[in-house]
C-alpha cells in the first residue's frame, strides 16, 4: 500500500523510527483536505475541506506489518482512509491517509511542516524508540 503523510510521519527521523522497512518516496498533494495545528500538540490533524489542499510526502509499497506500525503509532484519534493523491509529475495514485476525527481539537491555524518541532516529538511520541 502507498501511504501519504502530511505532518510528523513526512521527516524521516520519525518515519524510520517508526517503520522497520525501507521505502521510496515523493513529495505529493492531496485535493480536498486541510491541515491544521492541534491545540497542545506539535504534530497536525487533516480534515476533509472543499477546495483545500495538503502538500505532503508519499511513502510507496508500504509492507503490511509497517502499515500495522502506522496505525498503532497513530491511534484512536486518526483513521486511515483511501484517498488519491496527486505526484509532481501530475500522475495519481490511490494511498492510505489518516484523516484526524476530533475536529473540536483542531486549532484555525494551519500546520506549518517548517515549525515542526522535531526534537519535542521525538523526546514524547517516539522515546521508546530512541538510539534504535
Amino acid at each position: 500500500m502507498h501511504v501519504f503523510t502530511y505532518g510528523s510521519l513526512m521527516f524521516p527521523e520519525v518515519w524510520t523510527r517508526v517503520v522497520r522497512g525501507a521505502c521510496r518516496s515523493a513529495p505529493a498533494r492531496l485535493d480536498g483536505f486541510a491541515r491544521f495545528e492541534i491545540h497542545g500538540e506539535t504534530y497536525p490533524g487533516m480534515v476533509p475541506m472543499t477546495g483545500d489542499s495538503v502538500s505532503g510526502v508519499l511513502y510507496f509499497d508500504v509492507a503490511d506489518e509497517d502499515v500495522a506500525a502506522l496505525d498503532a503509532f497513530e491511534g484512536e484519534e486518526y483513521r486511515r482512509d483511501t484517498v488519491n493523491v496527486v505526484l509532481e509529475s501530475g500522475e495519481a495514485l490511490a494511498a492510505g491517509a489518516y484523516v484526524y476525527l476530533l475536529p473540536q481539537k483542531l486549532s484555525e491555524s494551519p500546520w506549518r511542516p517548517g515549525a515542526f518541532r522535531m526534537e519535542r516529538f521525538i523526546e514524547t511520541y517516539c522515546r521508546d524508540k530512541l538510539g534504535e
